[in-house]
This record gives structure tokens, C-alpha cells and sequence, in this order.
């Protein structure tokens, strides 16, 4: 495999690969999307030819507007974001499931139904549809309930938002365990879980004033290091230090 890709990698112009290694260390832009107080740099640091994005938040133009009767919450409520990505939204069962659970709280949702949206039912306190814009609902609810992949937890924190995650494959195991040994929220078995176990959590986690501040000051210094304009000017360097080694 790592000699059929290094020989693609040469085949389209650039430096060949170090021996068993699939990223460049030469002339390249090795850009990884994670906040440096999340990072794992003390148990493996890495070299000069990676660069941290603290967030890479896109901006989109299709605006995100509460349904009226969303709009105005009681004073009890809370409102909530549930997404699983588009794979995880494709698991009807574990959806419905969802959905039936966080529909007993007194709190409203948002709720990004997926690839089998017309086989979900929302419960009352829901809105939703097949996709969201979903950098410009993040920023409107209290609480994230994600399946942790590492777009949707970057995001959150990037607007300062606790999270509960629910763990279905790949990076997704490592996002949920360091979002819950940080304290910026709470892992749950994604398919074990009792539901008194995810309706306590978010709870425990809406009324826990220290983390929702916590977190807010944590956004706010995520957002600060501007992440996209970090990305776009190192994207910019190596094709500068590239077009002066050909010229």
C-alpha cells in the first residue's frame, strides 16, 4: 500500500515519501484541525512540517432561523443540537431512539436527521431536517449531542459548546474520551447507554455554569487564532516555496 502511494505521490510531482510514512515533511502543508487544549502534543510531539488550525470553521451562506414557536424558549428549556453525521443518521433505530429519549425532557431540539430523514419521527419539542447548515446552528443552542466526529466537535468547541458524544467508529472513540477526561462534556456507550443516562447528562451538563463559561472563554480564544486565515497562509508559503523551486 505505502509503496503504491508514494509512487502516485512522485507520479503527480512531488518529493517522495519517507520510507513507510504517508505525509510529506518537505515542501508540503501538513494541516491537522484540533485546539492546542485538546492537543496531545505532550504525548507525541511533532516536527516542524505539521501546523495546527485550532478550528477551520467554514462559512457558509444559508442562514440557520428558529421556527417561531422555537424562538421564544421558557425559562426551563434549553435548546439542544443532535447530529450523528451522515452515517450515524443513517442508523434509523439509534436515531429514533434518540429522538423518543431527549422527546420526555422539558428542553427543544434541533435535530439534523440524516440520509433516512422520512423514517424518522420527531418528537414534539423538535425541529429539524435532512441536513443543516450546521456552523450556523451551533452558535444559537446551549448543548451539542454529537456522534464526535472531528468536524462537529472542532466546531463546537470553536463557539464554546458542551458536548455529549456518542462514539461510532474511527477518530470519533478518541474525540468522545478527550472530551470527557477535559471536562468540556460527557462520552456515553452509544449503544448501551440507559436512558436516564442521557437525560441526566444533559442536564447536568446545561446547569453547570462554570463549564458553560469555561467554555465560552475557551471559544472565544479558539476563534482569536483564526484558524482558516492560519490554513490559508501556510497553504500560501508552500506554493510560493513551490513555484520557486520550478521557476
Amino acid at each position: 500500500m505505502w509503496a503504491d502511494f508514494d509512487a502516485w505521490v512522485r507520479a503527480q510531482g512531488a518529493d517522495a515519501l519517507p520510507e513507510l510514512e504517508f505525509m510529506p515533511r518537505a515542501n508540503a502543508a501538513n494541516l491537522y484541525v484540533y485546539p492546542a487544549e485538546a492537543d496531545y502534543l505532550d504525548a507525541r510531539p511533532l516536527d516542524a512540517s505539521w501546523v495546527r488550525l485550532d478550528s477551520s470553521v467554514r462559512e457558509i451562506d444559508e442562514q440557520y432561523v428558529l421556527p417561531t414557536e422555537f424562538a421564544n424558549r421558557p425559562r426551563d428549556s434549553a435548546l439542544v443540537y443532535l447530529s450523528l453525521g451522515s452515517l450515524g443518521g443513517a442508523d434509523v433505530d439509534l436515531m429514533q431512539r434518540l429522538v423518543d429519549v431527549l422527546g420526555t425532557t422539558r428542553h427543544r431540539f434541533i435535530v439534523s436527521k440524516g440520509p433516512q430523514a422520512g423514517r424518522i419521527t420527531l418528537a414534539a419539542n423538535m425541529v429539524g431536517a435532512q441536513m443543516l447548515p450546521q456552523t450556523n446552528v451551533i452558535p444559537q443552542v446551549d448543548l451539542v449531542i454529537s456522534h464526535g466526529g472531528n468536524n462537529t466537535v472542532t466546531e463546537s468547541l470553536h463557539f464554546g459548546k458542551p458536548l455529549i458524544v456518542l462514539p461510532l467508529f474511527w477518530d470519533q472513540y478518541e474525540n468522545a474520551q478527550r472530551i470527557h477526561e477535559l471536562g468540556f462534556g460527557v462520552r456515553l456507550d452509544t449503544y448501551a447507554f440507559a436512558d436516564e443516562e442521557l437525560t441526566a447528562a444533559v442536564d447536568r451538563l446545561l446547569a453547570d455554569v462554570a463549564l458553560r463559561e469555561r467554555l465560552t472563554d475557551l471559544g472565544a480564544v479558539i476563534r482569536a487564532r483564526d484558524g482558516l486565515r492560519v490554513g490559508a497562509d501556510v497553504i500560501e508559503k508552500v506554493g510560493r516555496q513551490h513555484r520557486a523551486s520550478i521557476d
